[in-house]
């Protein structure tokens, strides 16, 4: 275990995507768990601070505004952090500018993946690797392990939608719904929309359908819609809620479709309900749905290009897209798991 002060000073570091945030929060509950009055205090990009509103954790939330004014806003945090004396950073970034951030923040811990160009100056390196059965949450843990916390750790992330929160979603929960988050940022990660449209068509009358997603997601979300024809009871929430209204009502839906993207991570991290569908990649890679009533779904066919490779494409390298058109529409229509 760590020597440190009383009470302990943590800095988790997490400036990736928001699917990356959302599965760091796992860290959080189990370093509560290890170091009950620790102050914990995370560091993220600009943008991906709402998730972590309400966080009972979490002493203050620093953010990299990354976009705007990279290097001089990275200045800007160095002096925030070194005056603040941690006695542990954790950065799971793999990339330079966290790793410099890292070195020089006068923690007396220093932890972080050996993939990191400037780990060698951390004190303590964790092994990166993808294993078959090993999830994101599970490899991050390994940060902790570092620091001599061992034994069972909590698997799943968790977010904390506030009572506001909850009441801008409490109209749209009075009939059984589902939840479908149709977009990616990549495109060989999206079932195609017009098989969106088919599995809308197959769902019960009775079941309202919600669109959820970004406001650049709004257009593609209302045509998914139109396509869908005369069916009644689907709305398009797309731009409409914040990540945690969205998690929020997720949170009761009957079932929530979703990509691998980040509101696979969202129905994680509220426990809800998921079907997961993978098209160019695969949970192998460790970014599967962690939900108790969750299935993952691809193509059965067995094709030589799938993974294409870890984040996705933003089109298909061969120009045939099996992999998510080989995804069948009546396996995905089973709500009873």
């Amino acid at each position: 275990m760590i020597t440190a002060t009383n009470p302990p000073r943590f800095l988790i570091i997490q400036t990736a995507f928001i699917g990356d945030v959302i599965l760091a929060t796992a860290l959080l509950e189990q370093l509560h768990e290890a170091y009950p009055d620790a102050v914990l205090d995370i560091l993220v990009r600009k943008g991906n601070e709402g998730l972590l509103a309400n966080h009972p954790f979490l002493n203050e939330v620093l953010i990299w505004n990354k976009k705007e004014s990279k290097y001089q806003d990275l200045w800007r945090l160095m002096s925030i952090i070194r005056f603040r004396h941690y006695d542990v950073v954790l950065n799971m970034q793999r990339f330079s500018t966290m790793g410099l951030l890292t070195v020089l923040s006068g923690a007396k811990y220093t932890i972080g993946f050996n993939k990191n160009p400037l780990s060698r100056f951390f004190t303590h390196q964790v092994e990166h690797r993808f294993e078959p059965g090993v999830h994101e949450v599970d490899r991050n843990a390994g940060l902790l392990r570092a620091m001599g916390i061992t034994g069972g750790f909590t698997r799943r992330p968790k977010l904390y939608p506030s009572v506001t929160d909850y009441e801008a979603v409490r109209d749209y929960k009075h009939e059984p719904y589902i939840c479908i988050a149709p977009m990616s940022v990549w495109f060989t990660k999206q079932y195609p929309s017009e098989r969106w449209v088919e599995l809308i068509r197959t769902l019960p009358d009775d079941i309202t359908v919600y669109l959820l997603g970004a406001p650049t997601d709004a257009s593609a979300c209302d045509a998914i819609r139109a396509l869908a024809g005369p069916r009644t009871g689907i709305l398009n929430l797309a731009g409409k809620l914040s990540l945690l209204q969205s998690a929020a009502l997720q949170q009761g839906a009957v079932m929530n479709y979703v990509n691998d993207s980040a509101p696979l991570h969202l129905c994680s991290a509220m426990n809800a309900p998921t079907t997961a569908i993978f098209c160019s990649t695969v949970p192998e890679f460790g970014f599967g749905p962690l939900a108790d009533v969750s299935r993952v779904v691809q193509t059965p066919e067995l094709l030589d290009c799938k993974p294409c490779n870890l984040h996705g494409r933003t089109i298909c390298p061969l120009g045939h897209f099996r992999c998510a058109w080989g995804i069948r529409v009546d396996e995905l229509a089973r709500l009873d798991l």
